[in-house]
């Protein structure tokens, strides 16, 4: 596998009012978290890497190769969102099951894998149930899950503590490690706390208006007090 799992030259995205760059190269293997204010391009970012957003110029590199032309579905990404994309009326095994094959033709193995997948992530027992039933972390633990029987070697986390209590995000934090430590994925992950962020990355890439402004090992962006945007963020929490 190459040394750096994603490498971003200098990529421009437009928008009616506004314009995003994008310039970084993240290492194989590397727990990353992705801050920064409401509408710095978190999100966009993520679109980029994942190919839901074609950018307007420069190249998006994954494992060394060249990304132009390439589809989500082909590319070594996995992403979860905020709001877990799960299908209600589908359950817990068949909501996992999609990670696999959309069209839910799943054969003894794949099932197998499914039920792993649960149980790793402390779910096992759950597969029959209905998303309606479970907490919000639960449903989190679910797509994630999901994501894990893809096995992409990239997964992108976004705001995946957003709707757990202290408690939970620890837990999902630490079980986030375990995987990581199993998997040796790439895994990024936006998040709002400094908290969660001293928690479970190595690296932080910090947006502000557009532009990733700050680029640097964890225990350095913890002690930054500049620029202003960095100061407000780490602000919210004493560490």
């Amino acid at each position: 596998m190459p040394d750096t799992a994603i490498r971003l030259a200098d990529v421009t995205v437009r928008f009616a009012q506004k314009r995003l760059a994008f310039d970084c190269a993240i290492p194989a293997g590397a727990v990353v978290a992705v801050a920064g204010p409401s509408g710095a391009g978190k999100s966009t970012l993520f679109n980029v890497i994942a190919g839901f957003e074609t950018p307007a110029a420069g190249s998006v590199t994954l494992l060394g190769q060249d990304m132009a032309g390439h589809d989500p579905a082909e590319r070594p990404v996995s992403i979860v969102f905020q709001d877990n994309n799960l299908f209600a009326h589908l359950s817990i095994a068949d909501n996992v099951g999609l990670g696999i094959d959309p069209a839910l033709r799943l054969d003894s193995a794949a099932r197998q894998s499914v039920f792993a997948a649960l149980s790793r992530v402390g779910l096992g027992g759950y597969e029959r149930r209905l998303p309606g039933s479970l907490s919000g972390g639960e449903r989190q633990r679910v797509a994630l899950a999901r994501a894990l029987v893809r096995r992409r070697p990239i997964l992108l986390l976004d705001e995946p503590f957003a709707a757990l209590d202290p408690a939970m995000r620890a837990d999902m934090a630490s079980l986030l490690l375990e995987l990581h430590a199993e998997t040796k994925s790439t895994l990024l992950f936006i998040s709002h706390q400094p908290e969660d962020i001293g928690r479970l990355a190595e690296r932080v890439l910090f947006l502000d208006a557009g532009a990733i402004v700050v680029d640097e090992t964890v225990q350095g962006f913890l002690a930054r007090r500049e620029p202003p945007a960095v100061a407000k963020f780490l602000g919210q929490s004493t560490l």
